[in-house]
């Protein structure tokens, strides 16, 4: 490898886009920006209590642009033109119904204001009754159950449950759509100047595990089976082709007007996209038979397992095992939660109701001070809680708390359940509920892992990434007991985008492998998180309570 390379790694969120450039040779950090995305931050083309969220694609544009230059005005010198590789990681199932030349119907005449022409995000809820749909035949029609390696369940979260909801719904999107593509393929179809349909080349990760994509259907699920669920649906099935790429392969060469506007050499390699979690689990050094815990609003499960010659196990009620959508050559499993940090922000917001809703109309309203002192607060009361409700010891006798306020990802998706507090009484305060939240969500992921164990899959440790796993060692030492198993938090602000990174240095040829990209440019373990035996064993008993109140609600809900 020569001396000097950089490659940029661009890992689009929820709310923003983060991009890095990084030194191929050691994962050293030249660059980084973060860059939001403007129409989400207003609230457009969303409805909270219609489960409905949508992105504008000129958002995901516009920020990839600001933040990539940001990031390469901060590296400065001659970086830019020593860049030899860009990946891209996103949200999903995030898709998104195209015309022929693979552009979002929202960004053609008619459809600008449409929040079905847009990206339809992960976190969109609108397709329940859909997924239920998709479920039923899939255990009736008498041919493959398509949903066998998607966990045998699956969610409205994923990308046809999101297109049948839209092309059932939205006549006029319905007949100008030819093609359903996810955000990870669309951003390197956009970096290339890709318009053939037919060379945009499809991720694995996404295509396996959010569209029922695998070697034993020859592809995605039959014409016959989509056509029973829409007749729209079969001619969208056949621009997506059959083959998938794996996050290591090239998707081709960056086009001139991209190379132009970044200010970036012309034989740029532009790599196969992929979704944000399973490069963050190779960005955070994830290992065979480690869960390797994403942790943001939602969290993304991460496994990996070598191959054997042995049949595929196949886990029940999970995101889906995909062969090669981590690390190629393994079978990657992706389970998660679908609200973590969410859990929190919806807590934060509770407590700072007066904020918001009184002291804007109290008197001298209009002073900075009283807004910038508003500010202040709101940013020190989790930090705030986190110190207070560690000093509160675990008791049978606590507050017990569901994860469920987004409804539920793993084990056995259902989006339909939701959050519930229990043992309230006049001497709970706001830091018993936040611990009773905080061990809610350590219970959700032991779920997790008993059903791994269940199904006969090996877990040795845990390593967690984001946010939550480096601001909270609350969150990750009450992790550590439920699990009863160390806790590793690994190093660095971005290890998302610098999975982008290590992808982008493999698809331009600076590593042979993922491996050799991981071994060169890891950040590193920061934090470890050891159980407490006696911890460990109360948890025990407060883990069954919290699954009779979830088996209650689960029927309260569903019945």
């Amino acid at each position: 490898m020569s001396t000097g390379t950089f490659v940029i790694g661009i890992d689009f969120g929820t709310d923003s886009v983060r991009s890095v450039v990084v030194d191929a040779r050691d994962g050293a950090l030249a660059g980084a920006a973060v860059a939001p995305y403007p129409r989400w931050a207003q609230g457009r083309y969303c409805d909270p209590r219609e489960h409905r969220f949508r992105q504008h694609p000129l958002d995901y544009l516009s920020a990839m642009e600001s933040s990539i230059r940001a990031a390469l005005a901060q590296a400065g010198g001659d970086v830019a033109a020593r860049v030899r590789g860009i990946s891209v990681d996103t949200t999903g199932s995030t898709p998104v119904l195209a015309d022929a030349k693979g552009r979002p119907l929202s960004l053609l005449p008619g459809f600008e204001e449409d929040p079905d022409a847009m990206f339809i995000l992960w976190k969109d809820h609108t397709a329940v009754a859909e997924a239920a749909r998709i479920n039923e035949l899939a255990r009736s029609w008498g041919g493959p159950d398509y949903t066998k390696f998607s966990g045998g369940v699956y969610s409205s979260e994923w990308f046809w449950a999101k297109a049948l909801h839209v092309v059932e719904n939205n006549p006029a999107v319905a007949r100008a759509a030819v093609t359903i593509l996810e955000h990870c393929d669309w951003i390197p179809a956009v970096l290339t100047g890709t318009e053939d349909l037919g060379r945009i080349r499809r991720s694995r990760c996404a295509a396996g595990h959010k569209a029922m994509w695998h070697p034993e259907f020859d592809g995605y699920p039959s014409s016959d089976f989509l056509a029973r669920l829409s007749p729209r649906l079969p001619a969208l099935r056949e621009t997506l082709g059959s083959r998938t790429f794996t996050a290591d392969a090239p998707f081709g060469t960056i086009s001139p007007a991209w190379a132009a506007t970044l200010g970036i050499p012309a034989d740029v390699v532009v790599g196969v996209g992929a979704f944000d979690a399973h490069m963050g689990a190779v960005g955070g050094d994830i290992q065979p038979h480690h869960l390797l815990k994403v942790m943001g609003t939602s969290t993304c499960d991460m496994l990996v397992a070598p191959k054997t010659d042995a049949t595929e196990v196949l886990v029940a009620g999970i995101c889906g095992q995909v062969d090669g959508s981590i690390l190629p050559g393994a079978i990657g499993y992706e389970a998660g939660q679908s609200a973590f940090g969410d859990v929190f922000a919806w807590f934060k917001q509770l407590l700072s109701w007066p904020l918001l809703a009184i002291q804007p109309d109290a008197p001298e309203a209009g002073d900075p001070r009283r807004a910038a002192l508003a500010d202040a607060i709101m940013d020190r009361i989790i930090p705030a809680l986190d110190k207070a409700a560690a000093e509160i010891p675990p008791s049978r006798s606590s507050v017990v708390a569901l994860d469920w306020f987004n409804g539920r990802r793993t084990p056995d998706a259902d989006q339909r359940l939701q959050g519930a507090i229990a043992r309230l009484d006049l001497g709970t305060d706001a830091p018993r509920i936040y611990r009773a939240l905080v061990e809610a969500i350590a219970f959700g992921s032991r779920a997790i892992v008993e059903r791994f164990r269940a199904q006969g899959i090996r877990i040795d440790g845990i390593i967690g990434i984001g946010g939550v796993a480096r601001k909270s060692p609350l969150t990750m030492q009450v992790l550590a007991d439920v699990l009863d198993m160390t806790v590793e938090v690994r190093a660095g602000e971005q290890p998302v985008a610098l999975g982008a990174a290590m992808f982008a240095a493999t698809a331009a040829g600076l590593h042979a492998t993922i491996e050799d990209a991981q071994r060169a440019m890891s950040s590193g373990t920061e934090a470890r998180y050891r159980p407490d035996p006696a911890r460990a064993r109360l948890y025990d008993a407060l883990y069954r309570d919290y699954v009779e109140l979830g088996s209650f609600v689960e029927e309260e809900l569903t019945q």
